[in-house]
């Protein structure tokens, strides 16, 4: 997914403002359902919420930059599923984050339901 720096994801001095990574990985990952035609949220008040997140700050990026996100599945889980997703700046890695999402429904994590599981391949 490509992604264009705007004024109001930079600080005061044009930089990415750093949770905006995590908001860009965000978008990418709601972009994997709606290319397959899913909301992100499933019926019944389900969905996936974020259990844990490792990243690294590797680069920079500032106003005007085009940036690419790409997601990878690492594991698959009857409940969880744990994805790579980097951000890239002209080709380079300049964010990297491993994320582990799990589906919960009714507030409790319960197994991933097969429409939506079989398209995390």
């Amino acid at each position: 997914m490509k992604i264009r720096v705007y004024y109001e994801d930079t600080d005061a001095g044009g930089i990415v403002y750093h949770t905006n990574y995590l908001k860009y990985c965000e978008r990418a990952r709601s972009e994997l359902f709606f290319s397959q035609g899913k909301i992100p949220i499933g019926e019944e008040k389900s969905g996936f919420v974020v259990r844990h997140i490792d990243a690294d700050f590797l680069g920079m990026a500032k106003l005007g930059d085009m940036l690419e996100v790409k997601t990878e599945v690492i594991k698959k889980r009857a409940a969880s599923i744990l994805l790579k997703q980097i951000v890239l700046k002209n080709k380079i890695t300049i964010f990297e984050m491993i994320v582990t999402l799990v589906f919960v429904k009714d507030g409790r994590p319960k197994a991933i339901p097969e429409d939506i599981y079989s398209f995390f391949k």
